[in-house]
This record gives C-alpha cells, structure tokens and sequence, in this order.
C-alpha cells in the first residue's frame, strides 16, 4: 500500500491543522512563514501554486499518509529538469504527532521509486541541515548518498544554515558510459 498521493486542494483544511498543531516542532527545521501560511486558505494557496508547477511538469506534489490514510504530512519533487539532466530535489516532512513511526522512511521510499520508474528520473537530491540526524537516517534508509555540503543554503529558522547533500542515483539508467550500473 502507498502512503502517499498527489496532494489535492481539499488537502487544504487538514494540512493546516497540522502545520498550525506542528507549528514549535517544525520551527527549527523551516522557513519563518507568515500567519497565512498555518490557515487552511494559505494551505490552499500553496497547494495551488504547487499544482500548477506539477501540471507544468516541474514538481510531483504528494501528501504523506498514516497506515488509516489520513493526511500526517507531505512530500515533493521540486525543480524537476527533463533532458540530460533528469534530476530533482526532494523535500518532505511528518507531523510531529505522526514523526518517528517510519512514515518518512515509507514515504521517500514510494516518490523515488516513483522518480526512478514512472518519471524515468536519473537523480533526486535532498537537503538536511547538517544537525538534522533524523532526516539523514530517512535519506540513508532509502539508499541516498551523502555527497557534500553547502554552506549557507538555505535561510531556515531566520538563520542561512548550512546543508549537506544527498542523492539517489536510478540504478536502471546506467554510468556515465550508458552502461547499467550493477546492481
């Protein structure tokens, strides 16, 4: 079973639940957001700007669900770039009622496989802070390799923050020779 679908805009009213319930807990891991953003309008609101990306074929947003399928979180591949770079960022996140079930885990395990087989995606990246331990073991569990960092990277919690990278490489399209990889 999948534990995560593409979001919708009646995911609105739930996720701003939870955006507003998660609000201390995600605090150190976000972007300071406007009041909007913890209200179900301003969850529309982004949801929308997402759906348009994804019907330009530029994200694949999906909400992440529990084992009853209600909506604990989310989960996107953003800046998707066809032609010889076939590559994507992931970003993602569980409430803090839900975190520390494997839900993440589940969750990257289904948009990769997704990136790699149905998108034909040759690369996803993704971005932790360098003291997010948790988020690395997600990326870890999932077969992701750390590959650098990246000095202030992002401006999270007010602060530009240092990130470290990591990426998953789609074993079925080969080296740089063309070749398979061995799997």
């Amino acid at each position: 079973m999948n534990l995560t679908r593409l979001i919708t805009v009646e995911d609105a009213s739930a996720l701003g639940d939870l955006v507003t319930a998660s609000r201390e807990f995600m605090a150190p891991w976000d972007p300071i957001r406007d009041e909007v953003y913890f209200t179900a309008e301003g969850q529309r609101e982004v949801i929308q700007e997402v759906l348009e990306r994804h019907d330009q074929g530029s994200a694949l947003p999906h909400v992440i669900l529990d084992e009853n399928r209600n909506v604990v979180g989310r989960i996107t591949l953003s800046g998707i770039v066809r032609g010889p770079f076939l590559s994507c960022s992931v970003g993602y996140w569980v409430n803090a009622d839900h975190n520390g079930r494997g839900l993440a885990s589940a969750a990257v395990a289904d948009i990769k496989r997704i990136a790699f087989s149905t998108l034909g995606l040759h690369r996803v990246q993704a971005e932790t802070l360098i003291h997010n331990g948790a988020s690395q073991a997600v990326l870890e569990r999932n077969d992701f390799t750390q590959i650098g960092l990246a000095p202030q990277y992002l401006n999270i919690a007010g602060h530009w923050q240092d990130h470290l990278l990591y990426q998953a490489i789609n074993p079925a399209l080969g080296d740089r020779r063309g070749e398979p990889n061995p799997a």
